[in-house]
């Protein structure tokens, strides 16, 4: 007998009738690049992606892999990472093809026995990322992960800017006498 699937995030009530949301990959400047081994396309839907690491001592990751481990979100086309999302609107059809691929992903990467246990983990995963959008459309969220008494452990927070920039202070070039 076959655990039932997971409800959905709409069903679940983290969504209202008219929008899901969900996490979007998105690069602010090109420090991603210089940090991961594969990086995640902006603008592709992510998952927290803990998933990869569970079979991992973090202390054996080189440290581009490490970054991933400590920061990463998953894309779930790439399924490379970034280190922050933003929540956005996800439609029925955009989240069914997401929880699509995370499942052909696990069948392929991560050992799932068959379709429906495959299902099952994405669908979980899923439920889960959607469940970190309870925030307004745009906000932006961090994620620090660490190894804690043998288990990963993921804290997710607001990415917020300072609170006031004196722009007086900021110099982005200054003028010099010539020589």
């Amino acid at each position: 007998m076959g655990m039932p699937p997971p409800i959905s995030p709409r069903a679940m009530g983290w969504c209202t009738i008219k929008s899901m949301r969900f996490p979007r990959i998105i690069r602010l400047d090109d420090s991603d690049s210089r940090v991961y081994e594969k990086l995640a396309v902006p603008g592709e839907w992510a998952v927290p992606g803990s998933f990869v690491f569970i079979d991992v001592d973090p202390d054996s990751l080189n440290s581009r892999q490490q970054q991933a481990f400590r920061h990463g979100f998953l894309g779930t086309s790439s399924f490379g990472w970034g280190t922050l999302v933003m929540v956005d609107e996800i439609s029925d059809q955009e989240y069914e093809e997401v929880v699509a691929v995370l499942a052909a992903h696990f069948m392929r990467y991560h050992g799932a026995p068959d379709r429906e246990t495959a299902l099952n983990a994405a669908r979980e995963e899923a439920v889960f990322a959607a469940s970190l959008c309870d925030h307004d459309i745009n906000t932006l969220l961090v994620m620090d992960r660490k190894v804690e008494d043998a288990s990963i452990v993921e804290s997710f927070r607001v990415a917020s800017p300072p609170d006031s920039i004196d722009h007086s202070a900021v110099k982005v070039w200054a003028m010099e006498e010539d020589r």
